[in-house]
């Protein structure tokens, strides 16, 4: 049965695309098909993108680095690292959520893959285009979602607050993961985790270490 799933953030920067990568490759361990869509990115350098969201998410496809390829799951691209619709106001162009979903339901209805990724941008209630934030994307595709959340000092604050606002949408949680955050003055990881998981009710709440990718199989 085919999978869909819409990956995405409590906060900026807490490891989305890691997440969704780790979940990309887990699914091609176990033999099956994969798809993502990164529909708009921003802070996207053209000349250097290999290491930028979408190229991460194609090396996970084991796709090559083309144009081609680049533009079959990131059709929106903005240099400025800003959110979405400040970037892409910066370059003249005019970012509404109808050409986002247009561009997911398309690639939704074409996959034939097993599993097929959305990500989105920044945390559940960035802007991701004029009219927009992330939460409304992930409301007109209702799909269900992989939340990250981080573990830097905050980081449970953000995670239940985005629990919270995605169950008053009525939007489905797939599984909440934690991925650990970098900083080295972080607080403890495995007690981040506990604290989530022990005001997050019935939800799956996975601990994603930085040094260890075997978690991801358990979301596939």
């Amino acid at each position: 049965m085919k999978q869909t799933l819409f990956v995405s953030g409590a906060h900026t920067d807490v490891g989305k695309t890691y997440v969704a990568c780790a979940i990309l490759r887990a699914a091609r361990a176990k033999g099956l098909s994969v798809e993502a869509l990164k529909p708009v990115v921003s802070g996207f350098d053209p000349q250097d993108w290999g290491q930028s969201d979408p190229g991460r998410l194609l090396a996970a496809l084991d796709r090559p680095l083309t144009l081609e390829t680049l533009d079959a799951i990131s059709p929106l691209r903005f240099d400025a690292p800003l959110s979405p619709p400040m970037a892409a106001r910066l370059q003249g162009y005019d970012l509404r959520l109808a050409q986002l979903t247009d561009f997911c339901r398309a690639g939704l209805t074409a996959s034939a893959a097993d599993l097929t990724l959305v990500e989105g941008v920044g945390g559940v209630m960035s802007p991701i285009s004029e009219d927009a934030t992330g939460l409304d994307l992930m409301q007109a595709l209702a799909l269900p979602t992989v939340l990250v959340g981080g573990s830097y000092l905050g980081a449970i604050s953000h995670t239940l607050t985005a629990i919270e606002t995605l169950r008053a949408r009525g939007l489905a949680i797939h599984a909440v993961v934690v991925s650990q955050s970098a900083e080295p003055d972080a607080p403890d990881f495995v007690q981040t985790v506990d604290s989530v998981a022990a005001f997050a009710g019935d939800l799956k709440v996975i601990a994603a270490a930085r040094d260890d990718q075997a978690w991801a199989a358990q979301l596939v």
